[in-house]
This record gives structure tokens, sequence and C-alpha cells, in this order.
């Protein structure tokens, strides 16, 4: 019993003084190279063990660590998909040249418990930054990314100047207003439905309004497909609707712009898509107000494309989208609708109304009424 109480002091001893070698080892090379590599504060949940080697890895590494982690270029975009492992994303990164010792970042990440914050998204990713830059800014999605906000009822020229006014990463609004408008021709992988527009149409209405957060690399086209691939998803459930209402899908949409134009609250616009499908059906001319708004286009004095009020001057505009002069839908969309204005083309509320009026009582909403005799009281009353 004596020598074996002697053997496990021995192997204690042996192990102390190996453990105080192997800290003042560590000490040192932290002494060598502390402003190169910090190893303070690693994952609390690593054995001590692991954390002992990973500490050791990394400071006998700090000189590569404080090199650029990939080879020399531009920046560039690199995605890491929803689920992938920190393993995939260190060899997605080695692929792209954005990474040259995988292991090294792995046991960084892995020590710093940086291999389970990695988010998913995309980044805009600069080779010559080291390992510890390079892990950091993976596990912050959004700040390789904007936010885009464009609103309902916008037409694309306004789109334009919103992408001119906040010059959004690679995105040209130039560029992205020269596609919008096909005058610079280009495929979009997103965009099969086009076929279905009358020949030389432009993407007016099918921009789809709505909050989209793009990369910083992104460019005009890149952004062009977001907004056609989210239209396409959003409207899909509603073609049923639209056939069931006589109408194709550029007719719809055209209608749907015209009724996002005419009433800013979302429950009335059911019914205002439905009188405008009884003038259709008289047959009877639209006469609304945002196609000849649309036809004038920009109004300098009033800094607007939406002039209002309109003069009696304004209603005889010689142009095909004039519904005062021209019966039925007008050549396209006047603007890029949202989800409730479709909805309601697809659903329109029935009734017999054929007029409407603005509500001098409640802005924004209107009074309806189906003889012309009615209409002309209900104007009255606001005057």
């Amino acid at each position: 019993m004596v020598w074996a109480a002697r053997l496990i002091l021995l192997f204690i001893t042996v192990t102390a003084i190996g453990v105080a070698v192997f800290l003042l080892y560590f000490r040192w090379r932290a002494a060598a190279y502390g402003t190169l590599v910090r190893v303070e504060g690693g994952n609390p949940s690593l054995s001590l063990p692991e954390s002992l080697y990973l500490q050791s890895y990394l400071i006998t590494h700090a000189e590569e660590l404080a090199q650029p982690a990939g080879n020399i270029g531009a920046p560039r975009r690199f995605v890491i998909n929803s689920g992938e492992s920190a393993s995939t994303v260190a060899a997605n990164l080695e692929e792209a040249g954005l990474l040259r010792n995988r292991e090294l970042f792995l046991n960084y990440i892995r020590y710093y418990g940086l291999d389970s914050q990695l988010e998913a998204g995309a980044f805009s990713l600069d080779p010559a930054m080291p390992i510890p830059a390079l892990a950091q800014q993976l596990t912050d999605a959004n700040a390789n990314e904007i936010t885009l906000r464009f609103l309902e009822g916008w037409r694309i020229e306004e789109m334009a100047t919103y992408l001119a006014t906040t010059t959004p990463a690679q995105i040209d609004a130039d560029r992205f207003l020269g596609l919008a408008q096909r005058r610079i021709p280009h495929s979009f992988e997103n965009g099969a439905f086009l076929a279905e527009l009358p020949a030389g149409a432009s993407l007016e209405g099918y921009l789809f309004p709505d909050t989209y957060r793009v990369p910083l690399d992104a460019t005009a086209e890149d952004l062009l497909e977001l907004m056609l691939a989210n239209f396409d998803e959003r409207v899909a459930p509603l073609r049923p609707g639209f056939a069931a209402q006589g109408l194709s899908l550029h007719e719809a949409v055209t209608l749907a712009s015209i009724v996002e134009r005419e009433t800013p609250l979302a429950e009335e616009r059911p019914l205002v898509a439905g009188v405008f499908l009884n003038r259709l059906a008289l047959p009877m001319r639209l006469q609304a107000d945002p196609t000849v708004q649309y036809a004038l286009g920009y109004a300098p004095a009033a800094s607007t494309w939406w002039k209002s009020p309109l003069s009696a001057e304004d209603l005889q505009i010689d142009s095909p989208y004039n519904t005062y002069l021209v019966e039925g839908l007008p050549p396209g969309p006047i603007a890029n609708p949202g989800l409730a204005s479709l909805q309601a083309v697809a659903q329109p509320q029935p009734s017999d109304f054929i007029y409407f009026v603005a509500d001098c009582g409640q802005p924004g909403a209107h009074t309806f009424a189906v003889t012309y005799e009615e209409h002309l009281q209900n104007v009255e009353r606001c005057r």
C-alpha cells in the first residue's frame, strides 16, 4: 500500500510540474505574441484540456492570425446557407479564396465559441481581413446587408429616386430605372411570368413594394430579381381570382394599380375594385384621376409625380392612359400596387355602385352612388 501511495504522489507531482512548465511556456508565448492575439475570454463550455490545447495552438499561430486570411483580391460575395456547419463554412471560404488555413480558422472560432454563432446570410468579405475579423463578421449577417423600403403605389421613377437618394450597395439608380423600363435589355431569371405581358411592356406594376434586405455588393439586377420573385410568390395564389373576374395577369395588375392610387384605405379597396369592374362591364369609361396623373408625369411646380388637383385641361391630355377619354383599361399599370390592392381585384366586393367621390368628412374615404343623380348630390355635399 505504501508503494502505491508513493506512486500516486509521484504521478501527481510529475503532472503538476508538467502543467507548470506548460503554463510557463504558454505565458512566455503570450508575452511574445500578446499584441497579435488575445487568448482570454474563451468559450467557458470547453473542457480544461481542450481549452489549454486551443490556447497554445492559437498563440503558436499568432503571427498567422495577424495576416490576411485569404488570397489577394477585391472583396467578394459569400453566402452561408441555413444549417451549414462550421466545417462546411470553412471549406467554402477556402474554396472561395477567402481562407488559406482552414484548421486555424476552425480552432479560432471553436476557442471563442463563434462556431455556434455563424449566421446564415450574404456577406461582402475582404480577403485581406485577418481570421479574427473574418470570424467576427460572419456572426452578424445584418452588418453586411442594408434595408430598402419601397412604398405601395410608387411608380418606378419614384423607386429610382429613392435609390438615388439612399445610394445603397452597388445599386445604380439610373441602371435600375433603365432595366425597369426595359430600355436596357436583360433576361430576368425570376421573370418567367413577364412572357405573359404585352410586347414592350415595362416592369411597372411588377416590382412588388416591400422591405428588402440586400447584401452590400447587390446590383440593380440583383434587386430587381428579388422584387420580381417576391411579386411572383405573392400573386400566385391570387391568379384564380383574377381569372374569375375575366382578367389576365396584366389586366389585373393594371386595375390593382389604379385601385392603389384611388384610395389609401385597405378596407375600401375591394369596393373600389368592384365599382371599376362594374364600369368595365357596362361598358363605361373608368374616369380614374390617377391614370391622368400618370399620363401627365412629373409636375415640377409641385415636385411630385402625382399632380393634385387636376384641372379641366389636364383631363383632356392626349394619352392612352387618360381613362377620361379612352375606354377600358390603360395599356399597363400606373404604379406598383401592394398586396391589399391585388387581393381587392381578385376578390372584389359586389355592389351596384357605379360612382364614387371623396368623402369630405373622412380623409381618404369615398362616398358611393348607384345613379348619376345620387353622385351629383354627393359631390354637392362636399362643396
